[in-house]
């Protein structure tokens, strides 16, 4: 039914535990309701704690902002499955009209957060770990790398992301970020000399220039592309600074690329990180279930590479099965028309539901010790290319 009210934190489900009936929609709402820009996680992380621990988990809220929630019999392997509840800054007014469910975050990425926590409280047969990361949507991942340091590895980790309830997605670009300033004593415009802005200009052509040559020929907006895109430039004829986000293929060179920007004219060069690209075979057990609970619904998978990065990118030093699903068009990631089907969102539930048990069989006894080494960190989460596999 078409319902434009608001939704508030305050509001209660009716049936708190009717998982297939009007719980599931009434939870995406009420966490959409709940602004969550980087760094201001905290009240959605409250709630969802409190929505897990009614449901039978053993929750709580860690030392930064991250929600977890455990359920099922500890002498079974542990499935993680690890979503986030940052959204980037931007109002979207929450109202449904009807399947359609409107507001920030709602595609990215609380659609897929609820859709774990609803099909990990119908399974009975594994234990499941969900986690609701802070900071994906910025720079260094904290969240996540946070759960690398403090959490024994799981034995597999499915990654809330919207790659459509019939899509799975099987990897992310790498991105790394690289600063520029120029500063130089001012000149008159009648001089030939290059302007400090000039120098800043020629440095973002000279880097995507560099990008363009590592695939000549190649179709630019390929997944194994690397590509250089001018996020901000300002200055003058003294002195001018500017950014170029990168994103780059699996196996990518970050030390080349720094060699290569450092040796162009410059003032100073940074980078912010270095988050290096991931992919997973078909064969990947996650894969596998997910597509085979997809296909026993009817429909042939869809299997996708996205142009942007994830919290996929930091835990894949963990090296256990993984891949990313959740309802959701990533395509209306960040924009003021962010909206799921609610429909999707039911058939995601059921198709995780069917892949938990099944996926629980495959996988070896639970692990005890923790990982502590993460080195690669999950940049700004923008999805803004998706290429499709055949299934």
């Amino acid at each position: 039914m078409s319902d434009p009210r608001p939704v508030t934190a305050r509001s209660r489900p009716v049936r708190p535990l009717d998982l297939q009936g009007d719980y599931p929609a009434w939870l995406l709402r009420a966490a959409v309701g709940i602004p969550s820009v980087s760094g201001e996680e905290l009240p959605v992380a409250g709630f969802l704690a409190e929505q897990l621990t009614a449901l039978g988990f053993d929750a709580h809220v860690d030392e930064v902002g991250n929600v977890h929630g455990v359920i099922g019999p500890s002498t079974a392997p542990t499935v993680m499955l690890l979503g986030h509840i940052d959204t980037v800054p931007g109002r979207v007014p929450v109202c449904q009209i009807g399947d359609l469910l409107y507001g920030r975050g709602a595609v990215d990425a609380k659609g897929a957060m609820v859709a774990m926590i609803c099909a990990a409280a119908r399974s009975s047969d594994v234990r499941v770990h969900v986690v609701g990361a802070v900071g994906e949507e910025v720079a260094g991942g904290r969240g996540a790398l946070h759960v690398m340091a403090t959490v024994p590895k799981p034995a597999a980790v499915v990654i809330g992301e919207p790659s459509g309830w019939d899509g799975i997605c099987l990897g992310y670009k790498g991105r790394t970020g690289i600063g520029y300033e120029m500063q130089q004593p001012p000149l008159h415009t009648s001089s030939p000399e290059p302007t400090a802005v000039e120098w800043a200009v020629r440095f973002a052509s000279e880097v995507q220039g560099y990008l363009r040559g590592l695939s000549p020929g190649a179709d630019p907006i390929a997944f194994g592309v690397a590509t250089g895109t001018l996020t901000w430039l300002r200055g003058d004829l003294a002195r001018a600074e500017a950014f170029l986000t990168c994103r780059v293929p699996p196996g990518f060179d970050f030390a080349a690329l720094e060699r290569f920007a450092k040796s162009l004219p410059h003032s100073r060069i940074w980078v912010d990180e270095r988050v290096p690209g991931v992919t997973r075979p078909r064969a990947d057990p996650v894969v596998s279930q997910l597509r085979a609970a997809i296909a026993s619904r009817g429909v042939r998978p869809t299997l996708k590479l996205k142009a942007g990065s994830s919290d996929m990118n930091t835990l894949d030093p963990w090296g256990v099965p993984m891949a990313a699903y959740g309802p959701g068009d990533a395509h209306l990631d960040h924009t003021i028309d962010e909206h799921i089907a609610l429909s999707d969102l039911y058939r995601a539930i059921d198709v995780l539901a069917l892949t938990l048990p099944r996926l629980a069989r495959q996988l070896p006894a639970p692990a005890t010790e923790t990982v502590n080494r993460p080195t690669a960190l999950a940049g700004p989460g923008p999805h803004d290319r998706t290429y499709s596999l055949e299934a």
